[in-house]
């Protein structure tokens, strides 16, 4: 079987959420062919599957441009949508070629409305998966940013035309979908203590993982954290190269080290609140120090999925980049672990596509 998928290459996020699918759905039929359709690096790809892929360059999907991993740029945004959409209708007449010769029977998107359309015009079912669509994003903006109504209405009418509709925990806008799961996460592959010895990191030393997700960020509090000898820091996107600083731990955002199996052989973790991390760390039972994202409309649902369901600290930005988060360390250490129950959403849904039988 060979499926189609569309993937928003805003962040990580959202690929993240796919590879899990794509994963779960290899474990099912070894034999299956994925084709994947996106701006996010094919290096993330070939690190999260271990089943077949072709992976083609494209830009699906535009969703917020990012100033920060903080703070968003909505004037950008208008910008690049005015010369994203419409959907050009030679493009995507090209696309459901591409997609009709390679024989796929199934086109997922997560959350790129152009693979809907895609989809329809290649005469094979859509599946959107989802806990929030951009519309309800640009919901939020439209009384600062009144170039986002026309978009919003647009991309509004593809995310409800998709065959079929799947939720993930937590969910911004419930819906009568045919499948609302747990939260998805790519697995862990190595044991914390496998982690663990081919970092260098003692099995008992205190572990806070920082990360900010997949958008490029300056950490200005590095130095004094090296003071702190009681406690190791492994900070994925903290550097271009691998690299040791004392208790400092440096990893670029492409390294030898799988992100799940770096999060399960941390402590604690420290950062943005963003999908894939709260699934990760959901799902590794470690507390969470997260850092709410002001302006952005998912926030406040992600973190009363924390408070309701996971041990976490919350954190301000103002702490985050000042570094004082280290002063509460020994709170966000003290949670302790909590072991989850129940499946990963990634298997539901790979067991809903074969359901399927497109």
């Amino acid at each position: 079987m060979s499926i189609a998928f569309f993937i928003s290459p805003h962040g990580y996020g959202h690929a993240a959420r796919a590879a899990a699918v794509m994963e779960a759905f290899h474990d099912l039929d070894p034999d299956a062919e994925f084709e994947i359709f996106t701006k996010v690096p094919e290096w993330f790809f070939r690190h999260s599957l271990s089943g077949t892929f072709t992976y083609h360059p494209l830009l699906t999907d535009i969703g917020l441009v990012q100033k920060t991993s903080l703070k968003a740029d909505l004037s950008a945004t208008v910008t690049r949508l005015d010369s994203f959409l419409p959907f050009p209708e030679q493009k995507i007449s090209e696309l459901a070629r591409m997609v009709s010769e390679r024989q796929c029977r199934l086109l997922l998107c997560d959350i790129s409305p152009m693979g809907i359309l895609v989809a329809r015009r290649a005469g094979i079912p859509s599946l959107l998966i989802e806990n929030f669509t951009w519309d309800w994003i640009y919901e939020e903006y439209v009384a600062e940013c009144a170039g986002l109504r026309a978009h919003l209405s647009y991309l509004g009418e593809f995310f409800r035309r998709a065959d079929f509709h799947i939720q993930t925990q937590p969910v911004c806008r419930p819906r009568n979908v045919q499948l609302t799961t747990s939260p998805v996460s790519r697995r862990a592959r190595s044991t914390r203590e496998e982690t663990r010895r081919r970092l260098g990191i003692p099995p008992h030393a205190l572990v806070a993982m920082i990360t900010m997700g997949g958008i490029p960020e300056t950490y200005p509090f590095l130095d004094p954290l090296q003071e702190l000898e009681d406690f190791v820091f492994l900070i994925p996107g903290g550097g271009n190269e691998a690299s040791r600083r004392r208790n400092l731990f440096l990893l670029p955002h492409h390294s030898d080290y799988f992100h799940p199996d770096l999060v399960n052989a941390s402590d604690a973790l420290i950062g943005k609140v963003g999908y894939s991390t709260l699934s990760e760390v959901y799902w590794a039972g470690i507390p969470f120090g997260y850092i709410a994202r002001d302006d952005f409309r998912e926030s406040p649902v992600l973190i009363s999925f924390i408070e309701k369901n996971m041990r976490g600290v919350a954190l301000s930005a103002k702490e985050f980049t000042s570094g004082d988060f280290a002063l509460r360390l020994p709170e966000l250490f003290a949670l302790g672990r909590v072991e989850h129950q129940g499946l990963n959403g990634a298997d539901p849904i790979a067991r809903f596509i074969a359901n399927l039988n497109p």
